[in-house]
Parts: C-alpha cells; structure tokens; sequence
C-alpha cells in the first residue's frame, strides 16, 4: 500500500479474505503408539489490494518490490 501510494497510485483495501487452514497428524512413532500423535497446522492468510486507474509506472513499483521470505504477490489486470 505504502510502496502505491508513494508512486501516486489510489488503493482501496486491504481487505482480508478468507484464512486457509491446512492441518496435518502424523504419529510420533514409527512403530508401535498410535494414539501418540502430533499435530501441524499451517495457516495462509491472504489480502485483497485494489488499485484505482493502475499506470505503468505503479505496476513496475509492484513487480520490484522485495519481500521477505514467505510472503509471496501477485498482479491481475
């Protein structure tokens, strides 16, 4: 948001969408236990991010913006 409105783009959001969660069990020993199990679980939290009038200068802000490791863009026209 902060790198669009820097370029002199309008934004309307962040608005939250769902949180997909994924959960996994696995048991805690190869053998013998299964009631001994462990559980995983692993959340995807996802941001809707709304544009107004996109020119090309804002849609190369976007491709070139360096983000941390796991959080992932992407761009629909």
């Amino acid at each position: 948001v902060e790198t669009i409105e820097r370029v002199g783009g309008k934004v309307v959001g962040p608005v939250p969408l769902p949180t997909a969660t994924h959960k996994y069990t696995v048991n805690r020993s190869p053998f013998v236990y299964k009631n001994s199990r462990e559980q995983f679980e692993m959340r995807v939290h996802k941001r809707l991010i709304d544009v107004a009038n996109p020119n090309p200068r804002i849609i190369d802000a976007l491709m070139n913006l360096n983000l941390p490791a796991g959080v992932d863009i992407e761009v629909k026209m």
